[in-house]
Parts: structure tokens; sequence; C-alpha cells
């Protein structure tokens, strides 16, 4: 399987493999004019860092492993907060502070669709370290 950026292309993919084989923190499958698929790979105790994504909708479910979602509407104001596995989805609307900590004691598989995309077409972080967002 080609773990790489197939958009804007058109594509099928079985997602529950590619998000399993996913080793990477973030790896971009495919990349459009409006939407974006990721995969994702969290160690454990790790998290994928608190963000917020002023014009970005996302949606993000979670293929293997445990997670602790938070959410609000300002960074110090984490309101919503629920624990999630394997096939839950978590739906983030723009402009809400968000963040998935794996919680297990295996990797946390997830896949992620940002609409409008995110990041750049091919974007590929083996680690959360390369990930040079600020939060």
């Amino acid at each position: 399987m080609s773990l790489t950026d197939h958009g804007p292309n058109p594509y099928v993919v079985n997602i529950e493999e590619a998000t399993l084989e996913n080793s990477n923190y973030r790896t971009t499958l495919w990349t459009g004019p409006h939407m974006q698929l990721t995969v994702m790979s969290i160690k454990p105790g790790d998290d994928i860092g608190l963000e917020v994504h002023e014009d970005h909708d996302q949606f993000l479910r979670i293929e293997a492993g445990k997670g602790r979602v938070q959410m609000g509407p300002a960074k110090d104001q984490l309101d919503f907060e629920r624990e999630v596995g394997d096939d839950w989805v978590v739906l983030v609307p723009a402009g809400s502070w968000h963040n998935i900590t794996n919680i297990g004691d295996e990797d946390l598989k997830v896949y992620s669709l940002y609409a409008p995309p995110e990041h750049a077409h091919g974007t590929v972080h083996p680690t959360k370290a390369d990930d040079h967002h600020d939060h």
C-alpha cells in the first residue's frame, strides 16, 4: 500500500488498513481543493497537541486504541471531555480548541478529514516533533 498523497486525483483506499499500517505521527493520503485526508499514529501517553482551526471543520475516526478528547471555546476552557475507542468519531467545529490524548497502552490509530485542507499536499510528519505548527 502506498501511503502517499494521491490528491487531487480520483482515489480509493481501504481506510482501516491504511490507518492501521501508518506508523508516522501524520501522513497525508489525499489533498483536494476543499478537503484533506490524513492518517495519524499517536504513541501511548502522547497527544495530538492542543490546537484550533478557525476556518476548518474536522472529522476524526479512531481505528485502534483509546483516547481522551477535549474541546472547548478557549485554550484554557476545555469543558467538553469524552473517552473514545475503536470505531468512534470525533467532530471538531471550526474555532473549537481541541486535543486528543492516547490514554491506552497501544498506538492510537486515527484518520482525519479536514475541510478545507489544513496541511500542504504530500505532508508527512514522522514524529510529533516534525509538526511545526504553533499550537
